[in-house]
């Protein structure tokens, strides 16, 4: 068994508990895009951490784009920062809440998903609409795509050691599956 794993996406929330003034961050930043007809969220981008941020009028933010959970943390921080620089209020206890990891994986073996689809349960397999097969798995909860190639995404995973478990459990699972 190996495989190398590599976090594609992290995703943190965080809600300041205050009104913020999106009207404001347009006048005083850059590169900001904001539509309210269509969205009503403001999109923040950084580069260092290369990540990009929802901010919405109620006070709640969505960071995604980091590459790892201590990134996604420093993103907010910064943003944070440059609110406070505009003449922004924000609170200085706010929590930042990690929603989601996305990783991806090249397992040891190609996969023949045509047969995993019958030999395990809880997948969806639709090969004439997308070439992956899903897999929920319940402990560690995430959800695969498992491709014939061996590459892997898993999604769902609230910590990198989850992410871990659940891709050694999957390939470990495979690579005993006698088909």
């Amino acid at each position: 068994m190996g495989y190398n794993m590599k976090i594609e996406n992290v995703v943190v929330s965080a809600f300041f508990g205050v009104p913020i003034n999106l009207k404001t961050i347009v006048s005083k930043h850059k590169g900001v895009e904001y539509e309210p007809d269509q969205f009503p969220g403001l999109v923040f981008r950084l580069d260092k951490p290369k990540v990009a941020s929802l901010i919405f009028s109620s006070g709640k933010i969505v960071c995604t784009g980091a590459k790892s959970p201590k990134d996604s943390k420093i993103a907010v921080s910064k943003i944070v920062n440059k609110l406070k620089k505009m003449g922004i209020k924000i609170p200085k206890n706010y929590k930042v809440d990690l929603q989601n990891i996305v990783a991806s994986a090249k397992l040891s073996q190609e996969l023949n998903l045509d047969n995993i689809a019958f030999a395990l349960e809880n997948t969806e397999y639709e090969p004439e609409q997308f070439p992956g097969l899903v897999y929920r798995m319940d402990d560690p909860k995430v959800t695969f795509l498992l491709f014939g190639s061996g590459n892997v995404i898993c999604t769902g995973g609230k910590k990198i050691s989850d992410i871990n478990r659940a891709i050694e459990k999957i390939d470990k699972k495979l690579a005993s599956m006698k088909f």
